[in-house]
């Protein structure tokens, strides 16, 4: 069994990992899901000693240390890595390719039968045994890799997104390819982009966020947490769009979602509020997802836009009104340090107007015509932050 706990990697002042655990038993897929820059990558090569953790890191396989041990030693222990990019002899032949894999001492008694049981789990690389590796498909050059790093006889297999570039189809075979290697009694730890079935194969996974373990459990139970869906699936069995006013409702049901008008202003800040701030994957300050305005709240921004500049003409006519009674009257006309208090009360009222507050100045900043409806980058307790797309696509934070 692979044991992985306090593991911590640094480059220069970036700190990539940081306290991660996990663990890997024999006959199981372990699926590690992450953004790019999560530290997927920087996790695999550190636990194969490709580079060096920090002091107090701790990586076990079947109860032996293997923390500071140099990958030639790692991979005698029984650990394979296959990186991103495959990292095969382009100009050696398949065979010489999975040969050059059973270098490591102990799979050199079993050569044979780990050839054969490799050619067994791909049938395709028994055609092509005399083939220059360079001349293959995506495909078959993964099989290559996978093949070659089995041929070390090894007892956890980590494969590094092994579906990089291939088409639909060869996925599927690869997949396909990874249950029946998991069959041989090989754990596999894998990192993939490929979310979906990468989660229809795995046993379990960990979800992996600015270099650290945030969510863990049965593939099968992440699969079907709406959290992981929209980060990770595309959200759409965690959420419907009707075309009744761009109302959106978890778990797929649909509903009428009333208009700006019909709510009242408390009422659209605690929906705003409700949507971004329940559990979220990841650690504060760090982006869980960004979707469009019209996602968070029960309705179009245009609506809300619209509802704004007619609050903002009303009040500029009231304030007129204002102004001419109270020159009539001898007193002074409102001015800029009145309306400043007046906000100033209105976010220490509470979170619901401050927020309130906030989305309705972004609104009322945006021109009445019709343009691109404003983004909004949704960040995990405590608050709500506003951002609006410019013309050059960049989100701008209000």
């Amino acid at each position: 069994m692979l044991e992985v706990s306090q593991l911590a990697v640094t480059y220069g002042q970036h700190r990539a990992l940081k306290g991660v655990a996990l663990g890997v038993k024999p006959g199981e897929i372990v699926v590690i899901l992450g953004a790019n820059g999560a530290g997927k990558t920087s996790l695999l090569k550190a636990v194969a000693g490709m580079i060096p953790s920090e002091a107090g890191s701790q990586v076990r396989l079947d109860g032996h240390g293997l923390s500071g041990q140099p990958p030639h030693r790692i991979v005698e222990a029984g650990l394979a890595l296959v990186p991103e990019g495959r990292g095969i002899f382009g100009d050696l032949s398949v065979r010489e390719n999975l040969l050059l894999g059973a270098f490591a001492q102990r799979a050199r008694a079993d050569q044979q039968a780990n050839l054969d049981r490799v050619l067994g789990l791909f049938p395709k690389l028994a055609e092509r045994s005399a083939q220059l590796a360079r001349t293959m498909s995506g495909g078959e050059q993964q099989m290559v890799a996978i093949g070659r790093a089995l041929m070390s006889a090894p007892t956890i297999l980590m494969l590094d997104e092994p579906s990089l570039g291939l088409s639909p189809l060869l996925c599927t075979e690869l997949f396909k390819a990874l249950r029946a290697v998991r069959a041989t009694g090989v754990g596999i730890l894998l990192v993939e982009q490929n979310a979906r079935q990468s989660l229809a194969i795995a046993d379990r996974a960990y979800l992996l966020e600015n270099g650290q373990i945030t969510g863990q459990g049965p593939a099968a139970q992440l699969a079907n947490d709406p959290a992981v869906q929209a980060a990770y699936l595309g959200g759409a069995a965690a959420k419907k769009v009707t075309p009744l006013a761009g109302a959106v409702t978890a778990g797929g049901a649909a509903a009428r979602a009333p208009g700006a008008a019909d709510m009242t202003p408390a009422a659209i800040a605690a929906q705003a509020l409700a949507a971004v701030t329940g559990a979220r994957i990841g650690g504060y300050g760090t982006p869980t997802r960004t979707t469009s305005a019209d996602a968070l709240v029960p309705t179009r921004i245009s609506e809300l836009v619209r509802v704004a500049t007619q609050r903002q003409a009303q009040d500029v006519e009231a304030q007129r009104g204002a102004a001419g009674a109270s020159a009539n009257a001898g007193h002074p006309a409102p001015d800029r340090a009145m309306a400043e208090r007046a906000m100033a009360e209105l976010k220490a009222s509470g979170t619901l107007d401050e927020a309130l507050a906030r989305i309705e100045a972004a609104a009322a900043r945006v021109a009445p015509a019709p343009v691109v409806a404003p983004g909004l980058e949704v960040w995990r307790r405590p608050g709500l932050e506003i951002y609006r797309r410019r013309d050059d696509g960049q989100l701008h934070k209000d």
